[in-house]
């Protein structure tokens, strides 16, 4: 891999002790606002202060060896990126439908068959990818986020909470507030830890209203300094009726997986061009295996971090050791029990506030992978009509009472009644769709603005993404030109376009002398001397365009194969 030139310390470079410290520490700060999602289920689970304390210890163990699995290959196991865990809104809503059906024991056997299933799933991601389009994906990732945050909303506003009081409004508003005012306006490191910085000013100002003391403060100073969480809790159960949620749930953060570590690899790489899907596999074998840890050890499921990648980015180290340090630092963390207690006395607004400034990125990433594709009328619908389904859920949570005993699972969950509803629709809606269109180039001249509207009615109608629609229509554009002025063809030019979830071919056919595509430039002498030195330069340029080119002639007729991996 040849290093970006804005990444200052690579994959393979050890970075000096204070800045791969300094780094790890910053990334452990970005990834601990993440523990609302397990503190909000063990709240649910009504599990008592001091236990609670311990599970989180547990938590951050398993996010420490998570880590060091995902960033140091073992056999099979690990990206070898910088890729740090984190807990995730992914398998939030399975686990409060757990905890609610059957404690803490469901739960954690659950979590652990949805690891076991990310691992079986990595080696299929291929062939899945039909099944899951990204306008999918983003749906799954958008409803992650708006169930996110709507079980939060409700653990303030809900029929079953407690009332609010005039300080828990004034101490989540000064949370969110704080969160958002350092990410927008901040810089360097204010911007980078927004959302500790925030957490901290939430406490302070939730000590300063009266909501932690009496046996809040007493369960903190009971908490030694020092020593192993407590195991001794921890039993499994499963249900059948929660392996569809937690299915969906594993997929998705199968999905999330692959995107975060194309983003590794792009990161890493000046010359990336496509995903390379056998470290990919690796490392969502290695997500797969940190998630069953978490069900055995008792935690919830975890998955890649992205806002941590997308902080490598911006800082421009990206070394494995920085992955290190994190692991490390996490392990040291989940052996302060005094730590853990204070994370388990967090406020209710501190909570609600945290949560809702994190869905929020996870809803915006959600719309930008739905995006990223051509929508047509079918993906319109399929997209458009799983949002309504699960934000009906949402709305009327008691459509779950109201279903048939075996269908309660499906429907009780925003995300899996919308993932389910998106996925019939679009495997409904894959019939008829035709995969081939054919356009004729009649005169002399390139009808620019015909050749446009054919190659988007088609990419939206295959659900293409935009940008390999562009690129390949303007190279459509430029070789018709090239072959109208330099081939004179015999008659019409016919384009073939043909379309899979991994491929978009284009064959241009005329009865005429072939384009020459040579794989190297002519010298200048050669394109200045003469108009075949031009032709040359034209057909070398055509063929950069494209992933791949291919030219054949046969019986005076001539065709020319563009291909672009999607």
């Amino acid at each position: 891999m040849r290093r970006p030139a804005n990444i200052v310390y690579g994959l393979e470079d050890s970075p000096p002790p204070h800045v791969t410290v300094f780094n790890g520490v910053q990334y452990v700060g970005l990834i601990a606002i993440n523990l609302v999602y397990p503190l909000l289920v063990f709240r649910v689970a009504e599990t008592s202060v001091h236990l609670v304390g311990s599970l989180l210890a547990i938590g951050m163990l398993v996010l420490g060896v998570a880590t060091f699995l995902q960033a140091r290959p073992l056999g099979p196991v690990g990206s070898g990126y910088m890729c740090p865990a984190t807990f995730t809104a992914t398998y939030l809503g399975p686990s409060l439908l757990a905890v609610q059906i059957g404690g803490l024991p469901l739960l954690f056997g659950m979590t652990l068959f949805a690891g076991l299933l990310e691992v079986v799933l990595a080696p299929l991601l291929n062939r899945l990818r039909p099944i899951f389009p990204p306008e999918v994906s983003g749906l799954v990732i958008f409803v992650i986020g708006l169930s996110g945050g709507i079980a939060g909303l409700r653990a303030m506003l809900g029929e079953k909470a407690s009332p609010v009081s005039v300080e828990e409004w004034w101490v989540a508003g000064l949370t969110l507030a704080t969160m958002v005012a350092l990410n927008v306006w901040g810089k360097g490191m204010a911007r980078m830890l927004c959302a500790l910085i925030g957490l901290l000013i939430g406490y302070v100002a939730a000590g300063f209203a009266g909501m932690i003391g009496g046996r809040n403060i007493a369960t903190v100073e009971e908490a030694a300094w020092v020593g192993l969480p407590a195991f001794g809790h921890l039993s499994w159960s499963f249900d059948v009726a929660m392996v569809v949620p937690f299915a969906i749930a594993a997929i998705a953060a199968a999905m999330k997986a692959v995107g975060t570590i194309t983003v590794c690899q792009r990161m890493n790489d000046a010359d990336w061009v496509r995903p390379d899907m056998r470290s990919i596999t690796r490392g969502v074998l290695a997500d797969g295996a940190s998630t069953a840890l978490a069900g055995v050890a008792g935690a919830l499921g975890t998955n890649t971090s992205t806002p941590a990648v997308g902080l490598a980015a911006a800082t421009g180290v990206a070394s494995r050791k920085v992955a290190y340090a994190v692991g490390a630092i996490f392990l040291v963390l989940g052996l302060f029990p005094k730590l853990t207690a204070l994370l388990a006395v967090m406020p209710r607004p501190v909570v609600v506030a945290s949560l809702l400034f994190a869905v929020t990125f996870i809803m915006i990433n959600g719309l930008q992978v739905m995006s990223s594709r051509m929508l047509d009328a079918r993906r319109t619908l399929v997209v458009g009509l799983a949002i309504v389904a699960g934000t009906a859920v949402e709305v009327f949570p008691t459509l779950s009472a109201t279903a048939p005993v075996g269908a309660r699972p499906l429907i009780g969950s925003s995300l899996v009644f919308s993932t389910l509803i998106a996925l019939l629709l679009n495997l409904l809606f894959r019939i008829g769709v035709k995969k081939t269109a054919v356009f004729k180039v009649e005169s002399a001249s390139v009808q620019a603005e015909k050749l446009v509207q054919f190659m988007e009615a088609n990419g939206a109608t295959w659900g293409a993404r935009r940008d390999i629609i562009d690129r390949a229509t303007f190279n459509l554009a430029q070789s018709l030109e090239v072959i109208m002025d330099s081939c004179e063809p015999q008659g019409p030019v016919e384009i073939t376009a043909s379309f899979d979830e991994f491929n978009l071919d284009l064959r241009v056919s005329y009865v005429g002398p072939p384009l020459e595509l040579p794989d190297r430039r002519p010298s200048n002498e050669e394109i200045m001397e003469s108009e075949e030195g031009q032709r040359r330069l034209a057909g070398f340029m055509l063929r950069r365009f494209a992933d791949r080119v291919a030219a054949t002639h046969k019986v005076g007729r001539s065709t020319i194969l563009f291909h672009f991996d999607h």
